[in-house]
């Protein structure tokens, strides 16, 4: 079953399963005399948002073996994109557009991106 999210008067977020043969209402009452409407942005499942607090961001999903972190850092910076590498082979991206490029030089393509 599909989960959608729900923001209360107060910003609270609550979530609720509803079946996916159904369409989940508009407003739902989670206590009594609380009521909370649906919220879209909540429920957006692709990625992080493009605010400040977000960056820099340490990247699991495009890291390396922590054994290969010393020639992942040597691509980028072959690659005209200096990118800090953890220990771990994780990449630190330090905004949108380094993370775009650093990505670009890979040649991966992340479709579920807001970029």
């Amino acid at each position: 079953m599909p989960l959608y999210c729900y923001r209360t008067k107060s910003g609270r977020i609550v979530d609720r399963y509803f079946p996916a043969t159904t369409t989940a209402p508009k407003k739902i009452t989670v206590t009594a005399g609380v009521e909370a409407v649906r919220c879209y942005q909540a429920e957006r499942v692709s990625g992080p948002s493009p605010s400040s607090d977000t960056w820099p961001m340490e990247c699991i999903a495009s890291g390396v073996n922590a054994n290969q972190a010393g020639e992942l850092r040597d691509f980028f910076a072959k690659s005209g994109v200096p990118t800090e590498v953890t220990s771990d082979g994780n990449p630190i991206y330090r905004n949108a557009s380094h993370r775009r490029r650093a990505l670009k030089a890979r040649g991966f393509v992340d479709r579920s991106s807001y970029i």
